[in-house]
């Protein structure tokens, strides 16, 4: 098989719900995973032969005809310019996400030792990407899921990042919540929690609502900010003095968010918006 017949078989298996540009740079993901060529090669010899092993590459058009996710078909994806494994049972973390952490680092510029907690963890890129850039921190992590807790550990190992993982609810009460962390004690607390309304599940596409965990997305429209509240609550008792919380949030709840922080006592809030111009991430100080 030649490499532009891979090419096409992979674009022709891709559902219309994606562009064409979409299409053609999955080709190229799928290409270069299961094939082995990249694409420079693709485009500078296309009618090279192509180590292909069918029946692998046929399971893989299936899949993404099926709407599944292209990063679960491959099991990888990047992060911060880092390789994370990933597949189903934990959510796909988003470029936008890449925006919080740089703020995280960028706030933290220079301070050897920074204890962090990062909640609703996931895949663990906030916390393997910060244990990378930041210097020498002690990272504890937390998620309900054992299932994405499993993909956490493998990604902080191939990174080479000492992270802390435990499994935990965090809208458990707090002694509950505080029992299972390894200290109680941090100069900055993250999330990345679930914040989307149920009520906007029809109209997102396939391949999120269907594959991603519902539980890492959505939240009940009767209370949106419950998250925030209960993890505001915990980090008002974990945080040190000046220690800071940051969130990353739901572009219509921003200043929902930033009100819930200011009336449990927390000051300097602030709201960045994201690349795409939405206020989406939230910086808060403990007194």
């Amino acid at each position: 098989m030649k490499r532009r017949e891979v090419l096409e078989r992979v674009r022709c298996a891709v559902p219309d719900a994606y562009t064409a540009g979409e299409a053609r740079a999955i080709a190229f993901e799928v290409a270069e995973c299961f094939c082995g060529f990249s694409r420079a090669e693709a485009v500078a010899d296309p009618g090279a032969e192509a180590v292909a092993d069918e029946g692998v590459l046929e399971e893989a058009c299936r899949r993404i005809a099926a709407h599944v996710p292209l990063q679960y078909v491959t099991g990888r994806t990047e992060f911060y310019g880092l390789p994370f494994r990933v597949g189903e049972g934990v959510l796909i973390p988003r470029p936008e996400t890449e925006e919080l952490v740089q703020w995280i680092a960028a706030d933290c510029a220079g301070i050897a030792g920074v204890r962090l907690l990062d909640i609703g963890t996931g895949s663990g890129a906030i916390a393997v990407a910060l244990s990378r850039l930041l210097v020498a921190p002690t990272v504890d992590a937390a998620d309900i899921s054992p299932d994405a807790l499993v993909f956490a550990a493998e990604n902080a190992a191939v990174n080479g990042a000492a992270v802390h993982f435990v499994q935990a609810d965090a809208t458990a009460p707090y002694d509950t919540f505080a029992g299972l962390l390894p200290r109680h004690r941090y100069d900055v607390v993250v999330s990345n929690p679930p914040y989307i309304p149920r009520s906007e599940y029809a109209s997102m596409r396939d391949n999120v609502r269907l594959y991603e965990p519902a539980g890492a997305l959505f939240v009940e429209d009767a209370d949106p900010l419950l998250f925030y509240r209960e993890i505001g609550h915990k980090a008002a008792r974990l945080l040190d003095a000046g220690g800071r919380l940051f969130f990353e949030v739901h572009e219509d709840y921003a200043c929902g968010v930033c009100t819930l922080l200011s009336g449990q006592g927390f000051v300097g809030v602030e709201c960045r918006c994201d690349m795409n111009g939405k206020p989406r991430m939230v910086r808060c100080v403990k007194e």
